[in-house]
């Protein structure tokens, strides 16, 4: 897989080994050499030995019938999701809305141009798509993508929206930018973002930012809703004002997390 960059520090072997564990996906848990090397673009040599040292490693398991990934890779997502404290800042403030309105509520970040899932708190209903921690979606149809899309800098919001979408899902919703402008605009005027089945029927979801203590919003919180069980009006009027008092405080937290004393250690 061609690389766009010159930098004399990367290192190509690691960027190909992250290439074979994102080969894996919902439509291909298992893959045999062959499928592995061109998902990849990889030399068929090449794939063999990054998939021998990620069996070695614990990431990959290997049989009969082909390669495929261990929960060990659960680890790589995981490590982020505790450095960042995410879960722990959020996790009361999500269960108490959820048990609050009985829907699914959830926190998500940006990369690219995608919101991936980081916590979540979840009530069983069927619904149009399964959501766990690490699902990404496509932002711009997304009330938590709305949010987090709202308050970047503009040159940062052209370069985000630039960026090919990494999720396996096509929205219903394929806006033009100057949709999506007039949707994000609004979107900063209200404080807070909603959709009605724009990204798959059926769904219905607001979010509202989650700031940190220099009043920066990374992150967004969610709770989303099955559109035949509640209108939007209910969405507005009974659920919103439930969802920016957790988004209030989980802001609070985060703050208070910034401003924590931190050890400095220097090395001898």
């Amino acid at each position: 897989m061609a690389r766009d960059t010159e930098s004399p520090d990367f290192i190509e072997a690691i960027a190909r080994g992250l290439d074979v564990l994102k080969a894996f996906a919902p439509e291909r848990p298992r893959m045999n050499l062959s499928e592995v090397a061109a998902v990849t673009g990889l030399a068929r040599p090449t794939a063999r030995r990054i998939l021998i040292t990620l069996a070695e490693l614990g990431y990959v398991r290997s049989d009969d019938d082909g390669f495929s990934l261990t929960p060990r890779v659960l680890e790589l997502g995981m490590a982020y999701v505790c450095s960042s404290n995410i879960w722990e800042l959020s996790r009361p403030h999500l269960t108490e809305l959820s048990e609050r309105v009985h829907e699914s509520c959830s926190v998500a970040q940006l990369d690219g141009s995608d919101v991936v899932y980081v916590a979540r708190v979840a009530v069983p209903k069927l619904v149009a798509l399964s959501v766990t921690i690490g699902t990404r979606f496509p932002a711009v149809p997304t009330s938590l993508g709305k949010v987090l899309l709202a308050w970047l800098e503009p040159h940062a919001l052209d370069a985000t929206l630039a960026e090919p979408s990494r999720s396996p899902v096509t929205a219903v919703w394929a806006p033009d930018r100057a949709e999506i402008d007039a949707a994000l605009a609004e979107v900063r005027q209200r404080g807070w973002a909603i959709t009605d089945q724009q990204l798959a029927p059926a769904i219905r979801s607001v979010a509202a930012p989650i700031r940190n203590g220099a009043g920066e919003v990374v992150a967004a919180v969610n709770l989303n809703t099955h559109a035949y069980e509640t209108s939007m009006q209910t969405l507005v009027d009974d659920y919103l004002p439930q969802l920016l008092r957790a988004a209030e405080g989980i802001s609070a937290d985060w703050a208070r997390w910034d401003a924590r004393p931190v050890r400095e250690i220097v090395a001898r």
